[in-house]
């Protein structure tokens, strides 16, 4: 459970706060990401609550909620600076407390379920360029004295653009995931074609499968026989110098580094490269069906957005070239 004394409410209330956060995690199985971004949501608007009553809330309080008070809330949020895709989660994440207090029969003010999330324009993705994802995978072969760490950490940029999984996805594998190696018997190679599927466990725990091809798979194996340790199958695939498995953190801090080196955006991070896998497949003829199903998208509408992305490329490369656009 999480520490209550975290919150800003009386005991009562703190008492419920954890429970909620734990029933997140253990009923609903959400990611433990989105469960401490819902904790940090549901703390910061106690504070709030501190304040306009200036006093701890208590659990009886939550009844006592207006709408005006929550609107206040989001304000207060936006003024910090908060984005709207944050605050949308912010009212996610507060509607679905009040509906869990309901659950157990304490009382909680209709204006949670009046509450509406702030409209969002939604931001494009900006995928990496081919050319710069190739020069990351390469550089990162050559940046450490240590030469396994250096094709761990290509293995891994492999991983996330030619396959096009979310750095959880990819740092969640164990080595019994993995499919087994297709190989040319007379060069010990892989044989350039599909070496089988990934089965992945994405968001809300439903599982796809990802065709893993060879060149990806060839830098996974070149990594795992270079690796000072052995891989039982319910070892991780991408693993520290210590041996336990590799965190999000690392991985960021790698991909930032490259950034920087390569003189790349600021946007270029590992969800990136999956973004640059989606958008790579739709240019090069992919359907809209498929890509849905190699990225794990619940909904068409999530993977319809790429499309717009592949008509602003093919709209600056008309204006870059075409005779009439340069007028």
């Amino acid at each position: 459970m999480p520490d209550q004394d975290q919150f800003s409410a009386t005991p009562d209330l703190q008492k419920q706060c954890g429970v909620w956060l734990d029933s997140l995690a253990v009923e609903n199985r959400l990611s433990r990401h989105t469960v401490e971004s819902y904790g940090r949501d549901l703390r910061q608007f106690l504070v709030f609550l501190s304040d306009h009553f200036a006093r701890p809330p208590a659990l009886s309080d939550i009844a006592k909620i207006e709408l005006s008070d929550l609107r206040a809330f989001l304000a207060w949020r936006r003024r910090d600076g908060t984005q709207s895709r944050s605050l949308n989660r912010t009212v996610s994440g507060l509607r679905n407390f009040a509906r869990f207090l309901e659950r157990h029969d304490m009382p909680v003010s209709p204006a949670f379920s009046l509450l509406s999330p702030p409209r969002q324009a939604r931001s494009l993705p900006r995928p990496v360029a081919q050319n710069d994802a190739l020069a990351m995978i390469e550089l990162a072969l050559d940046r450490t004295a240590d030469a396994w760490v250096g094709q761990r950490d290509a293995a891994l940029l492999c991983l996330l653009y030619g396959c096009g999984l979310r750095i959880s996805e990819a740092l969640a594998l164990d080595a019994q995931n993995l499919p087994p190696a297709i190989t040319d018997t007379s060069t010990g190679t892989s044989t350039g074609t599909s070496t089988g599927t990934l089965r992945i466990l994405g968001k809300g725990n439903k599982e796809r499968q990802v065709p893993l091809l060879a060149v990806v798979r060839q830098t996974l194996d070149d990594y795992m026989q270079a690796a000072p340790f052995s891989f039982a199958p319910s070892d991780p695939v991408f693993r520290g110098k210590r041996g336990g498995r590799l965190s999000a953190r690392q991985a960021q801090l790698l991909v930032a580094d490259l950034r920087r080196a390569l003189n790349l955006a600021d946007t270029v991070t590992p969800h990136a490269l999956r973004h640059s896998f989606a958008t790579h497949l739709l240019a090069a003829g992919g359907d809209l069906r498929t890509i849905q199903e190699l990225l794990g998208h619940s909904q068409l509408s999530s993977t319809q957005v790429y499309t717009q992305v592949d008509a602003q490329s093919l709209k600056a490369v008309y204006d870059k070239v075409h005779p009439r656009a340069r007028g």
